[in-house]
């Protein structure tokens, strides 16, 4: 039964006086009116608040990765998304999502409409404002269709995190927003949970007693809150309103106000690498500034000393740089400072975190990604610490052939036929070995699997990495961190990664796309890997409890997807080759299979039409890119002059990617002969001509990108190609721009001051997605995907919430370029 609109609106007054006597008062919910309104970008805005209609949308490989429909940006804050219409009362990634068809904006009214539809009903929404609230409508031009009667509702979603330690009214009834979920739930009718509302009502107050985070809803549909981390640690808290049956036109309307504090500006963010600056280093503090901020023009270094006193001892320009997304940037350079210290930066009444000077700033910083991060990530081995296991030795019963015809929700998928001599469903044997989990998920990616092995080769061969952290005894699938055994543990790595790619080949004959659980129920789990699987192997004909040593009937066991494609060939065909010269004292017999398999790759290749398989993100890069791989690693291991023949056919197609291939051709550079070399050094003059204007995009000067993953592995990449330019063109190419890009990594980027690579800085990344996210944890060493740009000028990444892939998620490909990097940043301070 509805309350009658008047007793809803006593109800919410009688809120607003009790918030009054709290010391807040709803009632205007602003502190000083003031009228939101659409500014140039298209979204609405008053101080401290940013309402965004579908400036973003769902991510298309991904379904929903909480960046889309109406969303708020609350005092510097993304602490609402999802405003939108949808079939669950807390929906989960892989629920259904609209789809979007278009969307107006009224400048002269400040309307913004969007128009979505699902399979069977078509909607409207619209937002309006009403003085300093916003009116937002859902509209039919038709009943929704009788089977999702109940069952279809308008939601908003408010991140957790933002309001932990907060209370709410609801009808003027208190409550707590809880720290942790505890129910209420239900069993639905499919026999699954569903969570209940922990409140119902017409008008709710969230955070009433934070200027900064209040925001306030009335309607007269009933609004009914979820938290819905009851059905995923990945879950926001939801309010929602079912849309009423039968009915069309305004179906349902909210008018929601959201606090805004008066004349609020955002702090300066002085940001800068974490870990430091070595003496001989240019040293720049990039300053981030509200837009509405005054400009100073002045900075100064302290230096702080053994009483904690902090000295003057530099004030200088604060270069204007001018607006990148939504925020204004200055740049103080203290580079003239030399003397080793501690120091800190001061910018009107904003002091810097401390900041070392010291020779030996970049000593250790990529230890915990070698001695912990990739480590952790090996699979089918047991990874213990000390006290502490990270996960057993996992997916024993790797793999079972995958279906035909089948596309997986994970960017996998099998064509027509198997490509091997299996069936669907049938047991391959010999891939239950080798490999690292790709990313804070557990598949076996071969595309990252190739892509760490050739970074780490690279490091151990330009670098001479030796480091003995490790034990690692593959016959007993044993791994023990801080422990070591005698044996270099960058090689220790290369075999694990260059096992698991020779496996493929020993099994099928070829490289495979990877290999993946089959099931979402699986692909969510969270924890150690061992629990995941009872590590027998798959037999239909027992019963699903029944167990037949090494066989069992329960379907636990992770599919192979083994499509062909010669680009992925290639890719691998790199790595074995690449593996090959750095095992080759450390186990010669394998060091030569691996060779000899990739030599039979490239004949087998070469010799017939490509195989052209493209999906996702699995099946290998461009065939350009791939070829160019094993022809280079080809040529290092043999020194062939076929190969070197090769790679000068290759040039056209190689100088107009030259961006993306250049650090894939440049480590055999010395095997080419003089005429190639000269004509690689003019494209690498235009190529440095062309980092001029990346100079201009942004005041970091790195390439920030700006789709749904965030961009640290191409900020990486780029630092990589500079190092090996000038390695390779030392007057061409200014190695600033090696030092530009981990110190990106590092600190001085937008959004915050923060190090991406957790353990590894003075602030640094500590809650991030690993497997083990759902602890709001991280594993030391990984590095995450950085800043993502949201649409159309919002930088972000949460250190409060680890769930957003796109800004959080370690991947293994990172691991092994970021410890190249490192080491390439270290070379050349011994210049």
């Amino acid at each position: 039964m509805t309350t009658p609109t008047k007793n809803r609106w006593a109800l919410f007054q009688k809120g607003a006086l009790m918030l009054t006597f709290l010391g807040a008062s709803f009632l205007p919910v602003n502190a000083e009116q003031n009228k939101i309104e659409l500014n140039d970008s298209a979204y609405y805005e008053m101080p401290g608040v940013n309402v965004l209609m579908f400036t973003n949308w769902y991510n298309e490989n991904f379904s929903d990765s909480k960046m889309s429909g109406i969303e708020i940006i609350h005092h510097g804050k993304r602490t609402v998304t999802n405003g939108d219409v949808r079939l669950n009362s807390t929906p989960e990634q892989w629920d259904p999502i609209p789809k979007f068809n278009r969307k107006e904006v009224d400048r002269e009214n400040n309307v913004v409409k969007a128009w979505l539809e699902y399979p069977g009903f078509e909607y409207m929404i619209q937002t309006e404002p009403s003085g300093d609230d916003i009116i937002i409508s859902v509209h039919l031009d038709k009943p929704l269709p009788e089977n999702l009667n109940g069952k279809v509702g308008f939601n908003i979603e408010f991140l957790p995190s933002a309001y932990f330690g907060k209370t709410y009214l609801m009808d003027s009834e208190p409550g707590m927003v809880p720290h942790y979920p505890s129910g209420p739930t239900k069993m639905n009718e499919a026999g699954k949970t569903e969570p209940l509302p922990i409140a119902k009502g017409y008008s709710m107050v969230l955070a009433p007693e934070d200027d900064t985070r209040r925001i306030g809803i009335e309607s007269e549909n009933e609004l009914m809150f979820f938290d819905g981390r009851n059905k995923a640690q990945n879950g926001w808290l939801v309010l929602r309103s079912l849309i009423p049956a039968g009915e069309t036109g305004r179906v349902i309307e909210w008018k929601m106000s959201v606090s805004s504090v008066d004349g609020w500006l955002r702090d300066p963010v002085i940001s800068f690498s974490q870990v430091g600056y070595h003496p001989a280093q240019a040293k720049r503090a990039v300053i981030e500034l509200d837009k509405n901020a005054d400009y100073l023009a002045e900075a100064s270094l302290f230096k702080i000393n053994e009483a904690g006193k902090k000295v003057k001892v530099h004030t200088g320009n604060v270069e204007q740089w001018g607006f990148y997304q939504r925020y204004q940037y200055g740049i103080f350079d203290f580079s003239d400072i030399t003397e080793s210290g501690l120091y800190t930066v001061q910018y009107g009444d904003t002091e810097s975190r401390p900041l070392r000077i010291g020779e030996k700033v970049y000593e250790n910083i990529w230890h915990p990604t070698l001695d912990i991060y990739i480590p952790v990530q090996m699979d089918h081995v047991l990874v213990n610490e000390a006290y502490r296991i990270w996960h057993g030795a996992s997916h024993l019963d790797d793999a079972l052939q995958a279906p035909v015809n089948h596309e997986h929700f994970d960017l996998y998928a099998q064509g027509p036929t198997t490509d091997t001599q299996y069936q669907p469903g049938e047991h391959i044997p010999g891939l239950n070995v080798g490999g690292w989990y790709d990313a804070g998920d557990y598949d076996i990616r071969t595309q990252s699997q190739y892509y760490t092995i050739l970074n780490l080769v690279n490091a151990w061969a330009d670098f001479n990495v030796n480091r003995d952290e490790t034990l690692v005894k593959q016959e007993n699938r044993y791994v023990d961190l801080h422990h070591p055994d005698g044996k270099n543990d960058i090689l220790q790595q290369i075999e694990h990664g260059a096992i698991g790619l020779l496996a493929q080949h020993r099994a099928v004959g070829h490289a495979i796309p990877g290999i993946i659980v089959s099931d979402l129920s699986q692909y969510t789990h969270l924890g150690d890997g061992l629990t995941m699987t009872d590590n027998l192997i798959f037999n239909a004909v027992l019963d699903s409890l029944e167990m037949d040593y090494p066989y069992s009937g329960t379907f636990d066991d992770r599919w192979a997807f083994t499509s062909k494609s010669t680009p992925l060939n290639y890719g691998s065909a790199a790595a074995l080759a690449a593996s090959s010269r750095a095992l080759k004292e450390y186990d010669p017999d394998f060091a030569q299979e691996c060779l000899e398999t990739a030599i039979g790759v490239w004949n087998y290749e070469q010799g017939k039409e490509p195989d052209i398989f493209y999906v996702g993100n699995t099946t290998g890069g461009s065939l350009i890119l791939e070829e160019l791989r094993a022809a280079t690693q080809l040529l290092i291991a043999t020194g062939s002059d076929k190969y070197a023949q090769r790679i000068k056919e290759m040039w056209p197609d190689v100088s107009k990617g030259f961006v993306f291939l250049a650090s894939t051709l440049l480590p055999a550079l010395d095997l080419m002969d003089d005429a190639f070399v000269a004509k690689v050094k003019k494209r690498a003059e235009t190529y440095v001509e062309e980092l001029e204007e990346l100079q201009t995009q942004n005041p970091f000067g790195v390439p920030i990108t700006e789709g749904g993953w965030a961009g640290n592995g191409t900020v990486i990449s780029y630092g990589i190609t500079n190092y090996m330019l000038y390695k390779a063109f030392p007057d061409v190419m200014d190695k600033e721009h090696v030092f530009k890009a981990l110190n990106y990594i590092l600190g001085c980027h937008p959004d915050s001051d923060i190090s991406f690579v957790s353990g590894v800085g003075l602030h640094t990344k500590k809650v991030a997605y690993g497997m083990n996210r759902a602890d709001f944890s991280y594993i030391p060493g990984g590095i995450v995907p950085g800043i993502l740009m949201l649409d159309p000028d919002f930088p972000e990444n949460k250190e409060d919430w680890p769930f957003l892939w796109g800004e959080n998620e370690y991947v293994i490909t990172v691991g092994g370029s970021y410890i190249y990097l490192a080491n390439a940043v270290q070379e050349l301070l011994k210049e």
